[in-house]
């Protein structure tokens, strides 16, 4: 055996034995190991490493005992490597990371991106200064490895990108394994923390840890620092998603145990969400969500626990399916984003409860193949966010139009998205959402459109949506006259509705929970229950569900021909406001909070409109967006002192127009009528 691999082994075991003399003092404790990997604190701070699949082996030519080592991964780009070079390398990882912690540099690797490297006497001085137990460095990289260095020879053109790794050291082996920062989900957003098996061919493997303290699962984290060389869009942004979509190697549990029990673990991973993926993001886990997208109320959860609110007192509802990435986004400084749906407001409500920006697309935006649905014919997929510019850059990377929905399935035209800054001219304030519930909080809307207008030279125009489509012509009677009719939109909906749930998701799990216990009902929440029961599907036929789509286009087509349309100068030549959240009213997630005149249902529908704010795009196609503008306060019956609820309100645009509402966005960031949101009990 070759005297530096003698070495270098001996300096390992030393590392793992006696580091604790150093100035960090902390080394590893509490292992305990799973099958696909182990679990073990380090500073008071747990991670996890990925022993199954490693990151790069490097052949010792040795065989000892096994060891795990915290290590630290440096890539230099200096042909000459000095003490003050590493200084600031180091300084850097500290500030900027949240996974990686001086603790480990028990060793320290060091590759170069410049052949034949070399260290001068002020960068081996001051690795010693840090107490570093083993120097590791890549031998195709140094032509001049230190006295008290050890080459590791890279046989296969290993990349292994800069910041923190668990070294196990097994069988003659050194393999560098991916390590998770583990995060306690206190609000029980998530459903389980996963991350990516570095098997080859895309598989996600679940983490199964969670903390019992604290009822929440554990969810891994990747430091920040591996993607810093890399030049994706989103590299690095860890992302949560909707357990509705299917992602290689985890359960897609829809919400439901029936459904996990009858559906196997997915095989692929949905488009949508490979795209991400591509794009550098990090899938961390997959959230909660109302079962099988309804709009359930918190109380009205049973086979799982309704997510908890950061906001405020802690008690207030997260709202509709997507609730987990909304309260999610709002708990989490670790969180960078989450993927939702939105069929009826299961974006935009989490969004304006939790107090962050959330986004039902235009109709078509991104393809829902590989997800559960709920309607085929209105669902749309879209991000939460707690800052502005972040938002909008995030979604017109991920939107493309290569993975726009076929046309086929909701029987509108191929969608058109300019990237334009030809923004529009009017405000459409409609007189039956407005002012808002909330005096305190029809202030800030009133300061924000004061912005709104100062920054894109626009007008406002009080308008009475309702009124304007009640009195239009829309559809076609048998004697070529032309009207609208609301009931003839909703029961487009409802059919198109009910096609879906009767072909893809209620008509298959009753059969196949059947088939596998003696002609039972599946356990599922009330709701779902009681519609199933009561659903008459013998009249809904294929012609029957195209002629729902015929109904929905036309009514698509009516709105951006009429309402908001296109013109030379804008793509949308006006947007129009309103309030899909409360009023500025806390909801909680316990029913009877919210029968005070102080508080408000989610659901209320108001008073002088054919139409909820949230159902207008639901049912026009139209792209709508929840903006948190402020906050106001509220005296909270749980905590019994006064609290803060954000204050939102939605702008909807022109079908199409959503790259030119996200520029509108950034626009209104830079002249700050538009801030970032905090995590925790205040989103201001």
């Amino acid at each position: 055996m070759n005297s530096w691999i003698s070495l270098f082994v001996q300096s390992l075991l030393f590392c793992t034995t006696v580091s604790g003399i150093f100035n960090r003092g902390n080394s590893i404790v509490n292992v305990q190991p799973y099958t696909q990997g182990v679990t073990y604190e380090l500073g008071n701070v747990t991670y996890f490493a990925n022993i199954e699949h490693s990151r790069a082996i490097f052949n010792l030519n040795y065989t000892t005992t096994s060891r795990l080592v915290p290590a630290t991964v440096i890539l230099v780009n200096q042909s000459v490597v000095t003490g003050s070079y590493l200084k600031s390398v180091i300084s850097s990882y500290l500030v900027e990371d949240d996974v990686f912690s001086a603790d480990f540099l028990h060793a320290v690797y060091l590759t170069s991106t410049v052949s034949k490297s070399r260290l001068d006497s002020t960068a081996e001085k001051y690795l010693r200064s840090l107490g570093a137990a083993c120097l590791l460095l890549n031998a195709s990289s140094f032509d001049r490895i230190p006295r008290n260095g050890y080459a590791l020879k890279d046989d296969h053109g290993t990349s292994l990108p800069p910041g923190p790794f668990t070294i196990l050291i097994d069988n003659g082996y050194i393999s560098f394994l991916d390590t998770y920062r583990l995060y306690v989900d206190n609000f029980r957003t998530f459903i389980t923390g996963a991350y990516p098996s570095n098997d080859g061919i895309g598989l996600f493997t679940a983490l199964p840890a969670m903390n019992p303290r604290l009822w929440g699962p554990l969810i891994p984290v990747p430091s920040r620092i591996h993607s810093w060389n890399d030049v994706r869009p989103l590299a690095g942004k860890r992302v949560a998603v909707k357990d509705l979509f299917d992602i290689k190697g985890l359960q897609t549990s829809a919400g439901s145990q029936a459904w996990i029990e009858v559906t196997p673990i997915a095989n692929s991973t949905a488009p949508a969400i490979q795209r991400l993926i591509d794009l550098g993001a990090v899938i961390v886990g997959k959230f909660k969500l109302a079962q099988f997208a309804s709009a359930a109320d918190p109380w009205n959860w049973t086979d799982e626990q309704a997510p908890f609110n950061p906001r405020g007192d802690g008690y207030l509802t997260c709202s509709a399916s997507s609730s987990g990435g909304g309260c999610g986004v709002a708990a989490y400084d670790w969180l960078d984003a989450a993927i939702g749906t939105d069929t009826g407001s299961s974006m935009r409500r989490p969004a304006s409860v939790s107090g962050t920006f959330g986004n039902r697309p235009s109709q078509g935006m991104m393809t829902l193949e590989g997800a559960v649905p709920l309607n085929a014919g209105e669902d749309t997929v879209g991000v939460f966010s707690r800052d502005p510019v972040e938002w909008a850059e995030f979604a017109k990377a991920w939107y493309t139009p290569s993975l726009h929905q076929d046309p086929s399935i909701n029987s509108l035209p191929p969608l058109s998205v300019p990237d334009t800054t030809a923004f529009p001219k009017r405000i459409l304030y409609p007189v039956e959402y407005l002012p808002l519930a909330n005096p305190a909080a029809q202030a800030i809307l009133d300061n924000f459109l004061r912005g709104m207008t100062r920054v894109f030279n626009m007008t406002i125009e009080q308008t009475n949506f309702t009124a304007t489509a009640s009195n239009a012509s829309i559809f076609a009677d048998a004697v070529g006259s032309l009207f609208v009719n609301w009931n003839l939109i909703y029961d487009a909906g409802a059919t198109l509705q009910l096609w879906t749930q009767s072909t893809k998701v209620f008509g298959p799990l009753i059969s196949t929970w059947a088939a596998r216990n003696e002609g039972r009902f599946p356990p599922v929440d009330a709701q779902w229950r009681d519609a199933w029961i009561r659903y008459d599907v013998s009249h809904i036929t294929q012609a029957v569900y195209e002629q729902a789509l015929r109904t929905k286009a036309a009514a698509v087509n009516w709105f951006q021909d009429e309402v908001l349309y296109q013109t030379s100068d804008s793509c949308s030549e006006a947007v129009m406001i309103c309030d899909g959240g409360t009023g500025g009213l806390p909801s909680f997630r316990e029913v009877e909070l919210n029968n005070s005149p102080n508080a408000s249902f989610m659901n209320v529908f108001p008073e002088h409109a054919d139409v909820s704010c949230s159902g207008i795009c639901t049912l026009f196609g139209c792209v709508d967006f929840t903006i948190p503008l402020g906050q106001v306060d509220y005296y909270s019956p749980v905590t019994m002192v006064r609290e803060q609820w954000p204050v939102t309100i939605n702008i909807i645009a022109r079908r199409g127009c959503d790259f030119m509402l996200f520029n509108m966005i950034k626009k209104l960031a830079e002249e700050g009528v538009l801030r970032s949101v905090k995590t925790g009990r205040m989103a201001f």
